[in-house]
């Protein structure tokens, strides 16, 4: 899945394959902004009518992103489901024992926004960047 040829429906709502760095944090970038958006610019009545609908769908697609990346660095896709608990523990700011998990989003920020996606094939599927060269 290179910048040419993103399929915008398979980046966020399948967790199947690897992602490469640079469309995960395209992928990153745009819930994070769809949160913050919902969360400051709708009227907080209307985010109470509506919340039940937003939040468990910026949460799949969350799930979908993590998932193939943490594929792309060999790990399991269940991995996301540690690094969206500790996110929703520490947003919008860590405070008391909920502070310990920032360790796993530091964790998470590095290990899929910083390093690397495994060289060559693994048993998610073949490497992205090779693929799309």
């Amino acid at each position: 899945m290179n910048g040419a040829q993103t399929d915008w429906g398979l980046l966020f709502f399948s967790s199947s394959g690897r992602l490469a760095r640079f469309p995960f944090l395209i992928g990153v970038c745009a819930v994070m902004a769809a949160l913050l958006l919902f969360e400051n610019a709708v009227p907080e009545i209307l985010r109470g009518l509506t919340a039940f609908v937003v939040y468990p769908g910026l949460l799949f697609v969350s799930a979908c992103l993590l998932s193939k990346r943490l594929h792309d660095r060999g790990r399991s896709g269940w991995w996301a489901a540690l690094v969206l608990l500790a996110f929703a523990l520490v947003w919008p700011t860590p405070t008391g024992l909920r502070g310990l998990f920032l360790l796993v989003v530091l964790w998470a920020i590095v290990e899929l926004g910083v390093m690397t996606g495994e060289e060559g094939s693994n048993r998610f599927g073949p490497n992205p960047l090779k693929a799309a060269a």
